[in-house]
């Protein structure tokens, strides 16, 4: 019995279709991932309040500058719209820069803030933890500061700890550019959502924690995976770090080095101006990820990210002595 009559081999019709298939299969494989991945990233939360009950200036605010021109993850309308938000309600007129630091750009401006900048244009790309800044960018700010300047450094874990080192070692503060964790002062399973408490002794005796008076008072903060930091012997620990702490130089590493004695927030004087220099980000904004919109920052309830923002702000413009 001649079997190829029973079955046939495929014809070149049939190849075709096939082909076509698999190609279509691939593409709403790749639409699939694409959505999941975007799903998954964080953005800024369309939901956060940033009504302020007692605002620092009615009229006349400082000018604050906020810093887009070193391949900032976070921008003024991005990931950081609620803290750009928020200090606008407070009465700070917010101006986003767009060109390196100079004596002559800085001038104007009481506040700078400079959030997660990057050596390279995204943070998975080769160079992304080089240097952010020129030499001479960081002797402008350097200067600018000491003659009565407030700068609001942060730089989060690998890579932005890196890309930000030059600029915060001309103020003696160190980055691990590493990625800081602590089982003992965490939220449940997430060893990088760290806790800083009265209860638990972790935040400094500062007026950026004590506010202008007891309803601005911090009590409860929370950060969403930063680095360490190691501030000048005059600097103040913000949020410190528990002898249990440990950095990780990155996410897949196995070994670790202790952070006992590091910070992720320190404030320091320099000169006539102030500096406050943060080793995580995302507690400054107010973010959702994920289809479940997980939420990161300002908008956790419970916490005092908030008022900890805007206490930063109120001591770095003088409106907190």
């Amino acid at each position: 019995m001649n079997h190829d009559r029973l079955f046939p081999g495929p014809t070149p019709g049939f190849h075709l279709v096939y082909i076509i298939m698999m190609r279509l299969s691939l593409v709403i494989l790749a639409l699939f991932l694409t959505f999941s991945v975007a799903q998954a990233q964080q953005m800024a939360d369309s939901e956060f309040s940033v009504a302020i009950e007692n605002p620092a200036y009615s009229k006349n605010g400082p000018r604050l500058l906020f810093d887009e021109a070193h391949n900032n993850f976070h921008t003024a309308d991005g990931r950081y719209k609620p803290f750009a938000d928020l200090v606008f309600s407070d009465g700070y007129r917010l101006v986003r820069n767009r060109k390196p630091f100079t004596k002559e750009s800085l001038s104007s401006f009481k506040v700078l803030v400079i959030a997660n900048a990057l050596g390279a244009e995204e943070m998975d790309d080769e160079g992304a933890d080089k240097p952010a800044f020129t030499d001479e960018e960081c002797e402008a700010v350097r200067d600018w500061v000491k003659d009565g300047g407030g700068l609001l450094l942060i730089a989060d874990h690998t890579p932005f700890g890196g890309a930000a080192q030059t600029l915060a070692k001309q103020f003696g503060v160190e980055m691990s550019n590493s990625f800081t964790h602590d089982q003992a002062n965490s939220l449940k399973d997430e060893s990088t959502f760290l806790i800083y408490s009265r209860e638990n002794k972790l935040l400094g005796e500062h007026p950026i924690i004590e506010g202008r008076d007891s309803a601005e008072r911090i009590n409860k903060v929370m950060t969403f995976t930063g680095q360490s930091l190691k501030g000048p012997a005059d600097s103040v620990a913000l949020l410190k770090l528990a002898d249990s702490a440990k950095d990780v130089p990155d996410r897949e590493a196995k070994t670790s080095i202790s952070a006992a004695g590091r910070a992720q927030s320190v404030a320091l004087k320099f000169g006539k101006g102030r500096v406050v220099v943060q080793g995580e980000a995302a507690m400054l904004s107010a973010q959702v990820a994920g289809p479940e919109k997980f939420k990161m920052g300002m908008n956790v309830e419970g916490t005092d990210d908030k008022q900890f923002a805007l206490n930063i702000v109120h001591w770095l413009s003088g409106a907190l002595k």
